[in-house]
């Protein structure tokens, strides 16, 4: 009888619920991995203990509680990133068949990694493939799941074949998906865009001094993107979002980007998010809403936010045709 094979489809995480405590206990496990925040823990620990677990969890409680949806006996009032990375992971089940038994996991948060894989090894899955449900690599994120793989094998006595994929950043589907979602939205809104901008999450600048790839491989996916479009430089403009703390992140910064434009005559923007497979805090609060608020305030007239590739069937088509060129290959 063939061994089980298990598919791990893994993404940030969220906060059980949008009140502060829930936020604090979040941010906790989050600011606490060193691949995300790479400070002399000396240093960093006091901040973190001392001001940002006591002044931000209240603030960035409300923001979630913003996009929240209420408890509707479907979706158990969970945020849009858990709610959609399941409704992702049963399209990829549909696909891939009986064959593969698809789970979710969070890196921080829950469903954990370590729930996840237990699961799997439960239903005698002794293969099992990991899927970050991050486009382009980076430390902060891809690697940060590996580690946290590594972390729960270490636990067992009985370790699964595993095979972990690093990006899919410039796959075809992946693009073709993306620039069909921009069409459609687009040939939806009763006004034409000046420009758009691709808005990708920031890092610090020093981790790409340091030898961390995620740059170039988001100028390579909006070079892609410019392709499919036929979009040049200045018709697709790429930018990186939600910097934190005093240090230099990869510039431009989408929101300084946004309070320019306007004086330099772009008044109508469509923002698409090429780094995010699925909605969340940073897509659907801060650039659809507070995006929104920089650009008017600055001058601009006509915004809209392009929303991420969720469950759309394309992007579900992509994912499982990435999973089985490679991860699933000579497995099934």
């Amino acid at each position: 009888m063939p061994e089980k094979i298990g598919l791990l489809l893994v993404n940030l995480g969220s906060p059980d619920s949008p009140t502060a405590q829930d936020v604090r206990k979040y941010l906790f496990e989050f600011l606490h991995d060193y691949r995300v925040i790479d400070i002399n823990r000396w240093l960093w620990c006091p901040i973190l203990h001392g001001i940002i677990l006591r002044t931000r969890p209240p603030k960035v409680a409300k923001a979630y509680e913003s996009i929240w949806s209420q408890p509707d006996g479907i979706d158990g009032g969970e945020a849009p990133l858990i709610r959609i990375t399941r409704r992702q992971a049963a399209g990829l089940q549909t696909r891939l068949g009986d064959n593969v038994q698809v789970e979710t996991a969070m890196r921080y948060g829950n469903p954990s990694i370590q729930s996840a894989m237990d699961k799997l090894m439960q239903q005698d899955c002794r293969k099992i493939a990991v899927l970050p449900a991050y486009p382009q690599y980076a430390g902060a994120t891809v690697a940060s799941i590996f580690d946290a793989v590594g972390k729960a094998v270490k636990k067992m006595k009985d370790v699964p074949d595993i095979r972990f994929l690093r990006n899919y950043y410039d796959h075809p589907l992946f693009i073709e998906a993306l620039g069909e979602s921009i069409k459609s939205h687009l040939k939806g809104l009763n006004w034409t865009p000046d420009t758009i901008m691709a808005s990708y999450h920031g890092v610090p600048k020093r981790y790409i001094t340091e030898g961390d790839p995620y740059e170039s491989e988001c100028n390579k996916t909006t070079d892609l993107l410019r392709k499919y479009l036929n979009m040049d430089e200045q018709q697709l403009r790429l930018t990186f979002q939600s910097r934190f703390g005093r240090e230099e992140w990869l510039q431009p910064y989408t929101d300084k980007t946004l309070e320019a434009m306007p004086n330099e005559g772009i008044k109508n923007l469509a923002v698409v998010m090429p780094g995010f497979s699925a909605d969340c805090l940073e897509t659907l609060e801060e650039i659809a809403v507070e995006g929104e608020e920089i650009f008017h305030e600055h001058g601009g007239e006509n915004y809209t936010a392009i929303p991420c590739l969720n469950d759309e069937p394309a992007h579900l088509d992509a994912l499982t045709a990435i999973a089985k060129e490679r991860l699933l290959g000579g497995w099934i």
